[in-house]
């Protein structure tokens, strides 16, 4: 009987980190449509490009963390930080796929970090906002 009800409450957080990701990436991607469609009918400089990127990577990881923790109360650490490491690593991919080229350099890697920090973060957070 445990085991039955620890796969499934696995099921459950595999398929909630799984949501997480999927949803962290439609924000990541109207994120970046907004933003393309701005850079393409105003004059906003190179040097935004970096920093606006990275604050929309950060509220797409936050909003996927905060969907996929929708219905969990327990491991935010540790789910937050899978949805923020799968969210890049598949963001990555998708990204890439669009540019026709993969490029695994030290920003990737970067990426990943900073990712599965503010994943964690945001899990906690999330997690304990439905205690108050």
């Amino acid at each position: 009987m445990k085991v039955k009800a620890l796969n499934s409450d696995g099921k459950g957080l595999a398929l909630a980190i799984l949501k997480g990701v999927v949803a962290g990436l439609c924000v990541a991607l109207v994120g970046i449509l907004i933003f393309a469609f701005l850079l393409r009918f105003t004059s906003i400089p190179d040097s935004v490009i970096s920093p606006v990127n990275q604050v929309i990577k950060g509220v797409s990881i936050f909003f996927g963390v905060f969907f996929g923790m929708k219905k969990h109360k327990n491991m935010g650490l540790l789910s937050g930080l899978l949805i923020g490491v799968l969210f890049t690593i598949t963001a990555f991919l998708v990204f890439s796929i669009l540019d026709g080229a993969f490029v695994f350099d030290k920003t990737f890697l970067s990426d990943i970090i900073f990712g599965g920090i503010l994943g964690a973060i945001c899990g906690i957070i999330c997690v304990n906002l439905k205690k108050i």
